[in-house]
């Protein structure tokens, strides 16, 4: 039997991982906060495997609470889809000329890839009227109940 370490912490990787496949292999583009939705994850892997040398059941417990982070980004995520409230972040908004004078001042500023607004939500499997961050926030409150659940448990 594998254990539960080790899963969590596979499952915590595999959503960062599926997000950048989605991007490299699906032409898919993040936002600000889709990107910030990752680091919790990879905490939560980190944190996890450390439960197989260190006190199982504190790291398993902040394994979930990072992954618990995930989704409260999530949260605020799905608000500004649904634009119920702005986003935190100013990067969620659409680029401004700044100080351009010239049409070559500003096509200069631009990075090569555009940025995604943070309230246009993306969906990944077509006719599922879920976004990915929707989708995250369903995953990060399984997997972090999973790793709490964990944490609780004795042996």
């Amino acid at each position: 039997m594998i254990p539960l370490p080790l899963v969590v912490a596979a499952l915590a990787a595999a959503a960062p991982l599926l997000a950048m496949a989605s991007e490299r292999w699906g032409g898919l583009n993040p936002c600000a906060l889709c990107l910030l939705q990752r680091w919790p994850y990879w905490a939560g892997a980190a944190l996890a495997l450390l439960a197989l040398v260190l006190p199982r059941r504190l790291m398993l417990a902040l394994a979930g609470l990072a992954i618990l982070a995930s989704g409260a980004v999530a949260v605020v995520h799905v608000g500004v889809e649904a634009k119920w409230w702005p986003s935190p972040l100013p990067s969620c908004s659409a680029p401004s000329a700044g100080g351009a004078t010239s049409v070559d001042d500003l096509l200069k500023g631009m990075d090569l890839r555009p940025a995604k607004p943070c309230d246009e939500p993306t969906y990944l499997i077509p006719g599922l009227p879920v976004s990915m961050a929707g989708m995250n926030l369903i995953y990060a409150l399984g997997l972090g109940g999973l790793a709490l659940w964990g944490a609780r448990r004795r042996g």
